[in-house]
């Protein structure tokens, strides 16, 4: 079996009494696109940069492409790309010597630069600003600079911390796609921390979920959505009946239950586009059980169920089960 590119053992970093990494181990395969989800503050960004070795860890340790991360720094810089959240670039210089400059650091030069620096900032969708100064980009376009950066030198493993935290529609979705670029044509492995659970389901293969420092869940996004074992049933009836919510809300297999989109509801009380029908959206604990339930209370009351949908959880959901709070605390 190959080596992992990225093989993390117990890793902790403490500041004081304070623990922002608390025993977290996990590998990244070649080629894999590894996602590392939590909130803010949950210690993604000091994971990565024990791993990028920007300091050291408290004790635990690290290896990336066989490399000790501590004891081999300088071959690890050399095997791997940052575009960290904070972002490091110089506002008076244009995207074009942004880019250079870092390309400098990494020793590139003369033709084999100029290039490469091209072929980034095309990557990232940046080739037509690219002469205008960073102080006048868009946040989401100084965010597409920062990855181009981070591309420069070729690297194996890219590391992308919250790459998207206050961008544009447009620019988030240039982001996306130069992530599914290079790990579709170039074989490139990622590591993304984010705490918007969409990009996670969109874009990785597996995914670390990391609350208080600590590593509490590792899998693939549909194998720990499918741990859950709810959902989400979405009931079509003739019109909504807030009663009707209470009742099946107060079912013991169900966690909530709601008509969809109540600013949308028209003068008949239907959603728009729904003639005749109501869509009242159950969460469910245990999706089964809430389906039956649901059904059979629908049954004894004499409810037309007009249409029936069976939603599977997300990965918002696994986070609120898992911790009790939201991605986005």
């Amino acid at each position: 079996m190959a080596q992992p590119i990225l093989s993390a053992n117990h890793l902790v970093k403490k500041y004081g009494d304070h623990t922002a990494v608390n025993d977290v181990s996990f590998t990244i395969e070649e080629g894999e696109v590894f996602g590392l989800l939590g909130p803010n503050g949950a210690g993604k960004s000091t994971t990565i940069a024990m791993l990028s070795g920007l300091f050291p860890p408290t004790t635990g340790d690290a290896t990336i492409g066989g490399c000790d991360v501590v004891k081999q720094v300088a071959q690890v810089k050399r095997l791997i790309g940052v575009a960290p959240q904070d972002l490091a670039l110089y506002p008076t210089l244009s995207g074009r010597e942004n880019v250079t400059f870092f390309g400098q650091l990494y020793g590139l030069h003369g033709k084999a630069l100029r290039e490469r620096v091209d072929e980034v900032l095309g990557y990232v969708g940046m080739t037509e600003r690219a002469k205008d100064a960073v102080k006048t980009y868009s946040g989401g376009m100084k965010r597409r600079i920062n990855l181009a950066a981070g591309l420069v030198n070729h690297p194996r493993l890219l590391f992308l911390d919250e790459p998207t935290v206050g961008v544009d529609p447009q620019s988030r979705n240039h982001i996306f796609e130069s992530v599914e670029r290079l790990n579709r044509e170039q074989g490139m492995t990622l590591l993304y921390t984010t705490h918007y659970m969409e990009e996670a389901e969109r874009l990785c293969y597996r995914v670390g979920i990391i609350d208080r420092g600590k590593l509490i869940a590792l899998d693939t996004p549909r194998n720990l959505i499918a741990r859950l074992g709810g959902g989400i049933i979405q009931v079509g009836v003739a019109a909504v009946d807030e009663a009707l919510a209470a009742a099946v809300a107060a079912l013991p297999a169900v966690k909530a239950a709601t008509f969809v989109t109540q600013a949308g509801v028209n003068g008949d009380g239907q959603p728009p586009g729904e003639e005749g029908r109501a869509i009242l959206k159950i969460e469910a604990s245990e999706g089964n059980a809430a389906l039956l339930q649901a059904l059979h209370y629908f049954n004894e009351q004499d409810v037309d169920v007009l249409s029936l949908d069976l939603l599977e959880p997300n990965l918002e959901t696994v986070f609120l089960n898992l911790t009790g709070k939201s991605l986005r605390d």
